[in-house]
């Protein structure tokens, strides 16, 4: 388990403040101007801190060098959500996209253009990716531009894929797939085999989590991302989503979504035995910590208008013995 203290786990005023400017679109800096990679990989530190908690809590028993990866990879992650989910998203257009996918391309050929791409660039250096999913997720936030209703599954499980999905991927090539996989005789001849399908599944679980988590959150934005065709199958309305309404319909829809949710965690399960065994614990930790928020709803009568689920901190210290069991299976 790798060591922690006490201040990985607090963000000063500053320090907030800081990552409210690191996730802004930058203008181009002169390169005499970066960040050095320790100060880059800082901030990255401070923006998954302070926006993703149960997630960073996860990263914090991973090696050293990985959780800085990883750190970086979801600094990255987020400052591409909020060019459309953020407080300046009004002013994002096709054009802004285009502007950050190039600054992608110059990240992946070793020219940064900003203190945070300093890190990632350190990160591609160490554990080098591919970048398509980078680009795919650039893709799902033009599909939130555009739209803010989905009228099937299938439609709502390629934006998760675009938005959620592709981090898996990208995490892949850090977190590191195990050579001593084949443990009979008859499978010692086997191909390495890379659990790319399960780590989208992560991904796409804890996206639904996510809305499922945020519905209220969502409506209030005018947005709904529970597919209209389940709508449609409970009887439940637009109009009844956007003014809260919590009845037996709802109630029934919310267990269809939940078990489906739950569903992709358990295709992801299957996957992380075939990691490096220093990277089973965190993703152990983090899939059940974040299935800890469908428990939440759950608990809150699957009133996701009026409360927030979440995991409250006790229960998330009290899940580690869990995921370190499972974590040497």
């Amino acid at each position: 388990m790798a060591k922690k203290t006490t201040d990985c786990l607090v963000l000063t005023t500053d320090s907030i403040s800081s990552c409210s400017r690191m996730l802004q679109l930058p203008k181009s800096k002169p390169k005499t101007n970066l960040a050095s990679v320790t100060e880059a990989y800082e901030y990255c530190r401070q923006i998954t801190a302070e926006y993703a908690k149960t997630f960073y809590l996860g990263t914090l028993l991973m090696p050293k060098e990985k959780r800085k990866a990883i750190w970086a990879i979801y600094a990255w992650c987020r400052r591409t959500d909020e060019l459309v989910d953020g407080v300046e998203a009004k002013d994002t257009t096709i054009e802004t996209l285009a502007q950050w996918e190039q600054q992608l391309e110059s990240i992946f050929a070793g020219e940064p253009t900003d203190d945070t791409d300093v890190a990632l660039i350190d990160t591609i250096k160490s554990f080098p990716m591919d970048i398509q999913p980078f680009r795919d997720m650039i893709a799902g936030q033009r599909m939130d531009l555009h739209r803010n209703r989905y009228e099937t599954f299938e439609e709502l499980k390629l934006y998760c894929y675009r938005v959620a999905g592709t981090v898996g991927l990208m995490s892949n090539a850090i977190l590191g797939i195990s050579n001593n996989q084949n443990n009979v005789p008859w499978e010692k001849d086997g191909q390495t085999y890379i659990p790319k399908e399960e780590a989208i599944s992560l991904g796409i679980a804890m996206q639904l989590t996510n809305i499922l988590r945020d519905v209220g959150e969502d409506a209030q934005r005018g947005r709904i991302y529970l597919p209209l065709e389940d709508l449609k199958a409970f009887n439940y309305t637009e109009q009844d989503l956007m003014q809260g309404v919590i009845d037996e319909r709802w109630l029934a829809l919310m267990r269809f979504q939940i078990k489906r949710a739950r569903n992709y965690y358990h295709q992801a399960e299957a996957g992380i035995r075939y990691l490096i065994r220093d990277s089973r614990l965190p993703v152990w930790t983090s899939l059940i910590l974040y299935q800890g928020i469908l428990n939440a709803i759950e608990q809150n009568q699957y009133d996701v208008f009026s409360k927030r689920a979440f995991v409250p901190k006790v229960a998330k210290f009290s899940s580690l013995p869990l995921a370190w069991l499972r974590a040497q299976i």
